[in-house]
């Protein structure tokens, strides 16, 4: 969702920072939070720390603080990237059945899909969720498959980091990467995408394939 369906950077970033800047810690500029998220949020805070910082307790604290920040500005500057209108209509007209799977905490991951995505019918909307492996690991996107009763070699999974490819190819799954989210074509590429779009409704081409 992160990167590919919304562009939350803003929100995300300007939350850390907050929570860096009460904490004594510096600020970074909200481009480098690209390459800080994708992970999930305790490796946000883990990577926003200073290096001599990063200890449990530390990091423990500083994503409490994130968690209260986020749960109040989270919908401040997220929007939906242009362009992802036009292609959820294309494909909800199409017949496809569409899902969200995201290292975001599944409250957030909910909150966003309903204020942002509830145009759209998505079977299925997972975040991190307790006794779940977060991505890379394939078990949640293998669970999505089954949930769908759709085998993972019909997906076309779409993302936006080399986690998302990833996660792709361990689940079977055809990855596809998308470059008008947080990372960088050669990321994507040397994680296993099959496929490169740099608009989102250079997609549908690729349903016609599939």
């Amino acid at each position: 969702m992160d990167g590919t369906l919304l562009d939350t950077l803003a929100d995300i970033g300007n939350s850390v920072n907050r929570v860096l800047s009460a904490s004594g810690f510096p600020i970074h500029p909200i481009e480098s939070y690209r390459y800080f998220v994708g992970d999930g949020s305790a490796v946000l805070i883990e990577k926003a720390l200073p290096p001599n910082n990063r200890n449990p307790e530390t990091i423990a604290q500083c994503l409490k603080a994130y968690q209260n920040d986020y749960g109040q500005f989270w919908h401040t500057d997220t929007r939906v990237y242009d362009g992802i209108p036009e292609l959820l209509d294309g494909l909800v007209e199409s017949g496809l059945r569409m899902a969200i799977l995201s290292n975001k905490y599944h409250e957030f991951t909910i909150q966003c899909a309903e204020a942002f995505l509830n145009r759209w019918p998505f079977d299925v909307v997972f975040g991190i969720r307790n006794q779940v492996p977060k991505k890379p690991d394939p078990t949640a996107a293998i669970e999505i498959a089954t949930i769908l009763n759709i085998p993972p070699t019909d997906f076309l999974y779409v993302g936006d980091t080399g986690v998302d490819m990833q996660t792709a190819v361990s689940a079977g799954m055809f990855p596809i990467g998308v470059l008008w989210g947080f990372r960088l074509k050669e990321e994507l590429v040397s994680n296993g995408a099959k496929g490169i779009i740099s608009h989102p409704e250079e997609l549908l081409s690729w349903v016609d394939r599939k």
